[in-house]
């Protein structure tokens, strides 16, 4: 007959207890050290942030390095969607004594025709009412509502391989009625007034529904060549003959009076100072990025992939019909 040594109870009882503390013990280490160490990474994140932010300055004006002498640059690039940033950062520096020229750098194959004829206006209104010097200076694209818009500074600059012109506009959307018919879908639409529901994608247009249409963009066309022609001080005429919706490289352009001068950035900048009296090497100011969030410090670049702009977004979900200055 074997015996076991089992101990007491009142020591397995200890025992026990011993191992349930320790396990306990082992639990909450584990877990003030993960948040400790999100606790360390929050902390570091946010003085990214902080260094960001004042590296970046206090002016109150929202825009950097002002002082006196100096030339501003607004961009213009992608798709022109809507006129509200641009013209604001066009007013801003407008108002500013410090800033005596500004450079609109171009990159753009145009965008919205109501947006693009709005910054079109303004360049000329700061022009007349600021009596200050705008120019474009077109980097890889200057086409269709981003060209109208240098139009309305006093001088265009372009590089010889730059993509200008584009005077047209286009109107798209996607049919989708035989999509419905093979899904078994039908769209219903109540309305009141024969052409309510013109461009439907669901179906064809109409002959009268083409006319309508068709005189819409007409018009579109006209205004936007006589602002070209206005802005170019040529006769209309002139600018009807290349209105085609056709794009020139920056050295055709320059031949047909479509650009002022060939050159890049660099030489808008040097030839704007002397204009403007600046002598030496102009100091630049832009308007100041917004500070970055965190989710910007976080994902970096891909922050707008996985956030996109509203109103880019807006632009994707909405194949609504729609006039555009665009070179597609």
């Amino acid at each position: 007959m074997s015996v076991t040594n089992r101990p007491p109870d009142a020591t397995l009882a200890r025992m026990d207890a011993r191992t349930e503390t320790t396990r306990g013990h082992s639990f909450w280490f584990w877990l003030s050290l993960v948040g400790g160490l999100f606790l360390l990474f929050v902390v570091l994140l946010w003085t990214a942030a902080w260094q960001v932010m004042r590296s970046s300055g206090g002016s109150t004006s929202g825009f950097d390095g002002f002082g006196s002498g100096k030339i501003a640059v607004v961009d213009l690039k992608g798709v022109i969607l809507s006129a509200d940033k641009t013209d604001e950062q066009l007013e801003k520096f407008a108002n500013d004594d410090s800033v005596k020229a500004i450079i609109l750098h171009i990159d753009s194959p145009g965008g919205g025709a109501a947006a693009s004829q709005e910054i079109y206006h303004e360049v000329l209104r700061i022009r007349s009412h600021h009596k200050k010097r705008i120019v474009a200076s077109i980097e890889s694209v200057g086409a269709s509502g981003a060209y109208y818009v240098a139009t309305a500074t006093d001088r265009i600059y372009a590089n010889d391989a730059s993509i200008v012109g584009s005077v047209g506009v286009i109107m798209q959307w996607i049919n989708y009625g035989d999509l419905l018919k093979w899904a078994k879908l039908k769209d219903v639409t109540l309305k009141a007034g024969a052409l309510k529901d013109a461009g439907s994608p669901t179906r064809d247009l109409t002959p009268a529904e083409q006319a309508y249409f068709q005189g819409l963009i007409d018009n579109m066309h006209t205004q936007f060549i006589q602002d070209v022609a206005t802005g170019r001080r040529l006769p209309v005429k002139d600018i009807q003959t290349l209105a085609t919706g056709q794009v020139w490289t920056g050295q055709q352009a320059l031949g047909l009076h479509l650009i002022d001068q060939a050159g890049g950035f660099r030489v808008a900048l040097l030839d704007t100072a002397r204009a403007v009296g600046i002598k030496g090497e102009p100091e630049i100011v832009r308007p100041r990025e917004p500070h970055p969030g965190l989710v910007d410090l976080v994902l970096g670049a891909d922050s707008k992939l996985a956030f996109p702009n509203p109103e880019e977004l807006q632009s994707l979900l909405e194949k609504s019909p729609g006039f555009y200055f665009l070179w597609q």
